[in-house]
């Protein structure tokens, strides 16, 4: 079945509608929600009731401080529903620290080096998703190490224990602008995990044309919030 993975991006305890990756623009997700009437994430989640949760730590993945103030509000989130997280892991340790808080922890290329990924995945077998994150058409990292084609990095996930990759367009979230059909073709041809996408998904014929290809799941947000994907496609 393919899987709709509700979207929480959380900047001060509150969750906030991502686009077009200007994270410093975001705004109060229920400000424009047709489905929600808070930005507190435990009264979304009661609310809405999605089958999966997928949560990106703004506070830490901006380097706005305090680095733990969404702490509390994830552990609360993750006690209700099956959380995927990305606190901007960057080292083993905060890797160890993230996988009390959730039950799948995401090592994206944005923070974590090739090397981090390697380890983190030989301690923690089975429960670390990689994203690929994209920005400007490149794969957005800071190690030297890290291939700049993501298929080179898919040969290089294939060889590891983890749950799925994530091809996460950050000039795409929260925009509606469709999905790239011949790229994504190419990922999943190459894959020995499951593929999901984040960033981009309009409507549920891209959702569609996505299981056609192959894809098994979708990050989806901006699609739920202004009713272009059927809300009972999250719910558990």
């Amino acid at each position: 079945m393919f899987r709709i993975v509700f979207v929480l991006d959380l900047y001060n305890r509150n969750v906030v509608h991502a686009q077009g990756g200007d994270r410093k623009n975001y705004q109060p997700v229920h400000i424009k929600s047709r489905i929600c009437s808070t930005s507190d994430p435990v009264k979304i989640i009661e609310e809405i009731k999605p089958k999966e949760v997928y949560i990106a730590d703004l506070n830490i993945l901006q380097g706005t401080s305090p680095r733990n103030i969404n702490y509390e509000t994830i552990k609360q989130v993750s006690s209700r529903v099956t959380t995927m997280l990305d606190p901007g892991i960057s080292s083993v340790n905060e890797a160890l620290e993230a996988s009390s808080l959730a039950d799948t922890i995401i090592l994206g290329t944005e923070t974590a080096s090739l090397k981090t990924i390697k380890e983190v995945t030989s301690l923690l077998p089975g429960k670390v998703t990689v994203s690929i994150d994209k920005k400007y058409g490149k794969v957005l990292t800071s190690d030297p190490f890290m291939p700049y084609d993501p298929c080179e990095i898919v040969h290089e996930l294939n060889a590891l224990d983890i749950q799925n990759i994530i091809i996460l367009d950050m000039d795409k979230v929260g925009t509606s602008s469709g999905v790239d059909s011949q790229f994504l073709s190419s990922i999943v041809s190459i894959s020995h995990h499951d593929v999901l996408l984040g960033g981009g998904i309009k409507d549920f014929s891209d959702i569609e044309k996505l299981e056609c290809l192959g894809i098994k799941g979708a990050l989806v947000a901006t699609a739920l919030h202004n009713g272009s994907i059927p809300l009972h496609m999250a719910w558990k």
